[in-house]
């Protein structure tokens, strides 16, 4: 989309990262950003919905925010993000602390370009495809991109955390 950007989209040209980014019509009244982004690119683009990831910010029990990237059709286990970022518990981390620290709104937040990067966890099945789908940092905005990319910008590690 052309002249399309925000604070992700400046992380990954200025890593000079190879993406594309795709645009949507969001319906401010979708209750499930994800399920939208699914219904709306996945047979525009040849993607399956497994390809596109959604963004969730969590709440360790150490009381640090951490984001987990997972596939949009599937479950966060807490147990397992908490376990791959070195903590004993995780809870999803409450709306304005997330919007507030991320810098994005609900539906919006990428793992990319946060006002003060979250230490971030990324299910591993993101590593059988050549390219993902995630948050460009706005609702009805999405980057494609190659997830060892989305990996080395975000510092993540990889683990099983999706369920179902």
């Amino acid at each position: 989309m052309a002249g399309a950007s925000t604070p992700a989209i400046r992380v990954l040209t200025q890593a000079k990262a190879d993406h594309r980014v795709h645009s949507y019509d969001h319906d401010p009244r979708s209750e499930s950003f994800g399920a939208e982004a699914v219904a709306a690119l996945a047979a525009q683009l040849g993607v399956v919905a497994g390809q596109i990831f959604k963004t969730l910010v969590i709440e360790l029990s150490t009381g640090a925010l951490a984001v987990a990237v997972l596939p949009v059709p599937t479950t966060l286990s807490l147990k397992s993000a908490a376990a791959a970022l070195g903590a004993p518990k995780a809870a999803l981390a409450d709306r304005a602390r997330a919007e507030r620290s991320t810098g994005y709104v609900l539906g919006g937040i990428s793992p990319l370009g946060q006002k003060r990067p979250l230490p971030t966890v990324i299910d591993d099945s993101a590593l059988h495809w050549d390219r993902m789908l995630c948050s460009a940092g706005r609702r009805g905005l999405e980057i494609e991109l190659a997830p060892a990319d989305l990996i080395r910008l975000t510092k993540a590690v990889t683990a099983p955390i999706a369920q179902g």
